[in-house]
Formats: structure tokens, C-alpha cells, sequence
């Protein structure tokens, strides 16, 4: 069994790379922009925007909502899926710091 160092790292660090994976992908990302710019989507109309199969568009919406990013609620036989208001508070709450602290350490630090 293989033993994982991921409990070395700060609670953070951990949550920030889990959101980082869960957005890891290109289709991850239009799913977000189109759920941004409509509110609400059902599966089939964003696998109707994208060029992927539903089952594949599926997959993705349950990484992103595992993660937190977005939540879907069941419409009769169909999902309605959304961006999660606390998860995308969290995304800026975690990524803000960490890029301040990227641009300074370049700004400072340029070799």
C-alpha cells in the first residue's frame, strides 16, 4: 500500500491543489464559463456546447461538483446544475494569496 506525504502539507495547500485539479482540464473550464454566463444549465444543454460526448461531459461535472465548484439540483428526471457560491468564495479566498504572493516573489526576485 503506498503511503501518501500529503499529510506533511498545511490544510491549504492541500484544499488549493484539489480545486486547482478539479479545474485541470479545458472542458472543466468552458463548463464553469457557460454556467457563469447562464446560471443554470441542465447536462444536455452543456454537452450541446461542447464537443464531447454526454457521458464525458458528465464526468466532468462530477469532478467539479466533488470538489465543490459548482452544485446541481435534481429537476424531475433532469439535473440543473450551477456554480456553488461558497466553493468560487473559496477559489478567490485561496488563489488571491497565492498569486499576490507569486507576482511579489518575481517582482522581487528576477534573476
Amino acid at each position: 500500500m503506498a503511503i501518501t506525504k500529503a499529510k506533511l502539507f498545511e490544510p491549504n495547500q492541500k484544499r488549493t491543489a484539489e480545486l486547482m485539479k478539479a479545474l485541470g482540464h479545458p472542458a472543466r473550464i468552458a463548463i464553469i464559463e457557460l454556467l457563469a454566463e447562464r446560471n443554470t444549465c441542465i447536462c444536455g444543454d452543456i454537452t450541446d456546447e461542447l464537443p464531447l460526448a454526454q457521458s464525458t461531459v458528465s464526468q466532468h461535472l462530477k469532478a467539479l461538483k466533488t470538489a465543490g465548484i459548482i452544485k446541481g439540483e435534481i429537476d424531475g428526471v433532469r439535473v440543473c446544475y450551477c456554480l456553488d457560491e461558497k466553493g468560487i468564495k473559496e477559489i478567490e479566498e485561496l488563489f488571491s494569496p497565492l498569486v499576490q504572493n507569486l507576482t511579489t516573489a518575481i517582482k522581487n526576485n528576477c534573476c
